[in-house]
């Protein structure tokens, strides 16, 4: 079902958002995936999917109050919807639904494909 398709990346920024719920602005998100995840995160792509949520509903956007240190620009915050809601509930319970049918054999597997 591709209604509520969302990539691995996309999946975690939308978690991320979740986490910092009312601090979720692009400098903050990529802050937290790279300490949680210990993975490097370019602006360029942090940008790329913040926008594709947006495009696809799963997010909203809004200008926060403009500070002097960003030269009276305003911070851009990220908000989850209820379509993205119900995208992240989606995709939470396929991945479960898969996990559960693995048999444990394959776990319990000692070098076999190694």
């Amino acid at each position: 079902m591709k209604k509520y398709q969302l990539g691995e990346f996309e999946e975690i920024v939308m978690l991320t958002i979740g986490i910092l719920y009312k601090e979720a602005y692009g400098v903050a998100i990529k802050k937290e995936i790279e300490t949680r995840l210990s993975r490097d995160v370019s602006m360029g792509a942090m940008h790329t999917a913040l926008v594709r949520l947006e495009d696809k509903g799963y997010i909203k956007s809004f200008d926060g109050e403009a500070t002097e240190e960003r030269a009276g620009r305003p911070r851009k915050y990220f908000q989850i919807t209820a379509l993205g809601k119900k995208a992240m509930t989606y995709t939470k319970e396929t991945r479960d639904s898969l996990w559960k049918a693995v048999p444990k054999v394959v776990w319990e597997l000692n070098g076999i494909f190694q």
